[in-house]
Parts: C-alpha cells; structure tokens; sequence
C-alpha cells in the first residue's frame, strides 16, 4: 500500500510548521472559508493516490489556494519508491520549463528597472545575434533539396524571446534547425551541463532561425537566451539575480538551480517506463526524445544555469511566486511588478497567428499559455486564466477571476497518456461551491 498524507483538512500543522518556520507561506484555511468543498476536495485526495495506487507515477504534490489562502495540499506516494522514502510537501522536484515564467519574471523586472525594452534588438546587449540567418526549404535527401538561407528581415527583439517568435527551436525536436542544433552541441537545459549559458547562447546564435522573427510561434531556447539577456543587462549571473531579486524577497527558499547539500536528500528521484511499462529511476543522463534529461542523482548546474529549464523548486515555493502575480505583482508588502505589467505578460500576444499555435481558444503571453475562450479550450477555468507545465510532469495554473492557484508536481519522463494534470485541474475547480469572481 502507498504511504500517504493529505494535509488539506485538519493536519494543517504540517504546512505551518514547514512554511513558518521559514518565515513564509499562505495564510491557511478551511475549504469552506474560501468557497470551496471539504467533502468535494477529498475527491482530489483520493483520485492523486489512485495514481500512485495504480503504479502510473511514483509519487505527486499538489497545492491549491484561493483568495490567497491554501484550501489544500496534498502528497500521496514516495520522493524515492526503491528507498521509501515518502512524498512531503517540501520535496524538491526539477520544474524544467516551468522555470520559464521565473525567468520571464525577471526580464519584465529589468523592462521596469528602465534597462530594457521590449522592442529592443537583443543584438544591442546580444551581438552575436547580429545579421542574423534564416533556414528557408529545409532539406530532403530523398528529392535532392538542399537547405537554403537567407537574411532575417529585422532583428530579434525581447519580445520575440518572451513570445516565443524568434525562431529559436529545442534540440530534442524534429525539424531542420532542432538538427542544427544538435549537430553542433546544443544544451536543451534539462540534464546537468557542463560550461556556461553564456557559450550555450554564443552556440544558438550561430545557427539559423527557423522562421523570420515575429512571423510564427515556435517553442524553444528563447528563454535561455533571455536569461543571458538579463545577466548582460543587470551584470550579475542569472542564478545570483533571480536569487536576491525574486527567490529571497519572495521567501522561496527552496528554489535553486543547484541544489546545496543539506537539501540534496529533499530531491524526489524521477522516473521513467521500462520495456513492460512499470516504473523505474531515470538514469543520471537519460534519453529525452532527441535530447537528454537529468535523472537520479542529479542535483543541477553550479555554472550551466538554464532560464528555460534549469530550476529546482518545492510546490509551497512555486506557489509563493504565483500568489504574487495573482496579486498583481505583489505579496506580504514586496513588490516585484507592477499590475499592469502582470496584466500584460498574461495577456495572448499571438492573436495575429490563424490557426492558434497553442489550440483552440488560447494564446501565448509574455511567458505564459493564456486561456482566451473556455468552451473552446474544453478545459476547466476562466477567461484569463494563465498556466504552463514541465518536461517531468509538473503543471501549474492561475485563474485572476476565481483568484484560484494550483500547483501539482510529479517526476515522470515520458508520460504519454498521462492524465494526472488534467483530471487535478477538474477536480479543484469542481470544489467551488461558492464564486468569487472578479472583475477584469
């Protein structure tokens, strides 16, 4: 039988004591105050367990608050299954591209400093992204055509980094330019690497884009090369500027791209399938599609620190942040943003793209998927709602209108089939019983 504890109703104790004995946390709250479902949260409860129950993941946290205070948490199964070691609240999990909307984050600080602009060419901070190629008639050996290039049409802007219009692709893809890529050594930020961002971005630059910048949307390295964007215009490495500008005032002090050593022991090992489908620990270095994953034992990178997918980070931690932006920018009297910069990060800026890249009724924000219609989502939650995930599983979401965050981690690459995200999303929104809507 799986080793369990839900926490969301009457053992409140555990959250306090981990997040006020490091000063932070949310306020905490029964369902009830807050419009939500004691009895209908235990759903949620019981269908996490059936999860791990059923041998699909090893073990899962999930969070969920409302109008600032946590409705629930919940941890069901083991960080380390072979050592049985359980899931707990503060477990540290790799968030892979959920350290996107961090980094993000802390590019928009620099627009507020007045130290950038989001129509700058990176090239003024970035020269390597001068004069920049595109790859036009991606080859084909079996017809005989050869890839061609051309000049880009205008420069790179930071927007198209936010936006992911710059025609920077992932190695681990198909295409002509994830093959350029990987032919010449690119790191996709998700295993532990070797050097710096610094020589990962010199590396990107030489290589074409995918597609004159702003015209298409393509998921990719922009947000590594933003990352080195912020340390070249705030002169500090990026792990020591988000450290003193975003983790410490926020008190995510379980956030890390290399995680020290009285918290290595906190990891959640992750897993993967073997041949008959069962789960098993990842290999240190573990195949990811066409790329490479960090696995068990990995702990980050005190150099290689990846803006796209190099963070460390707990459920409680990851909720602080979006807390702050739910709140416009702000939490427990720190200001990190203003609310209209909030309101514009999570605004679609892919209205212009027939078919939407990201599906039907959303966009793509300044670092965020935005819900734009619900019912053509078919997905739970609210026009506004803002939200994205991870290569190991984790997910997170906010929705402004009902003032509702969640936050569930997991460890798990590949995950094909997986439904756990989707059924945790429908199952806390199903718990409201009482609406508080506000108002745009």
């Amino acid at each position: 039988m799986a080793a369990r504890t839900r926490i969301w109703l009457g053992g409140w104790w555990l959250w306090t004591a981990v997040l006020v004995g490091q000063g932070a946390g949310h306020p905490r709250a029964t369902p009830e105050s807050v419009g939500m479902s004691a009895t209908r949260l235990a759903r949620m409860s019981a269908a996490l367990a059936a999860y791990v129950d059923s041998g699909r993941v090893a073990g899962v946290v999930a969070v969920v608050t409302r109008r600032g205070r946590v409705a629930a948490v919940d941890t069901a199964g083991w960080a380390d299954r072979e050592a049985r070691v359980p899931m707990r609240s503060t477990t540290i999990f790799r968030i892979a591209s959920m350290s996107k909307a961090i980094t993000s984050v802390g590019a928009m600080m620099l627009v507020e400093d007045g130290k950038l602009l989001l129509n700058d060419p990176i090239a003024l901070y970035l020269p390597a992204f001068r004069h920049m190629m595109v790859l036009v008639a991606p080859g084909d050996s079996s017809t005989g055509r050869r890839d061609s290039l051309v000049p880009a049409t205008r420069e790179i802007t930071v927007r198209d980094l936010l936006t992911h219009r710059a025609g920077i692709a992932y190695g681990f893809l198909d295409g002509a330019t994830a093959s350029a890529y990987r032919r010449a050594g690119i790191h996709d930020g998700i295993a532990e690497g070797e050097g710096t961002i610094a020589a990962n971005v010199d590396k990107i630059a030489a290589q074409p884009l995918g597609f004159q910048p702003g015209t298409k949307w393509q998921y990719g390295l922009s947000t590594d090369v933003l990352g080195r964007l912020i340390e070249v215009v705030s002169g500090m490495p990026l792990d020591r500027f988000l450290e003193q500008r975003i983790f410490r005032p926020l008190q995510m002090h379980d956030t890390y791209f290399y995680v020290p050593d009285d918290k290595v022991a906190r990891i959640a090992v992750p897993y993967t399938r073997d041949s008959t489908g069962r789960l098993r620990p990842m290999d240190p270095l573990h195949p990811f599609g066409l790329g490479v994953a960090g696995g068990r034992g990995t702990r980050g990178s005190r150099t290689y620190v990846s803006g796209g997918a190099g963070l460390f980070s707990t459920a409680p931690d990851y909720a602080r942040f979006l807390q702050m932006l739910l709140n416009g920018g702000e939490l427990d009297g720190v200001r990190l943003l203003s609310p209209k910069t909030v309101e514009l990060m999570t605004t679609s800026a892919t209205e212009d793209l027939t078919p939407s890249p990201m599906g039907p009724g959303a966009g793509f924000g300044l670092g965020f998927e935005v819900v734009r219609d619900v019912g053509a989502t078919g997905s739970y939650g609210s026009v506004g709602q803002y939200f994205w995930g991870g290569a190991y599983g984790s997910t997170f979401w906010v929705d402004p209108k009902e003032q509702l965050i969640g936050v569930m981690m997991i460890q798990l690459v590949p995950r094909p089939g997986l439904t756990i995200g989707e059924r945790f999303q429908t199952l806390a929104y199903q718990a409201i019983v009482v609406r508080y809507v506000v108002s745009p």
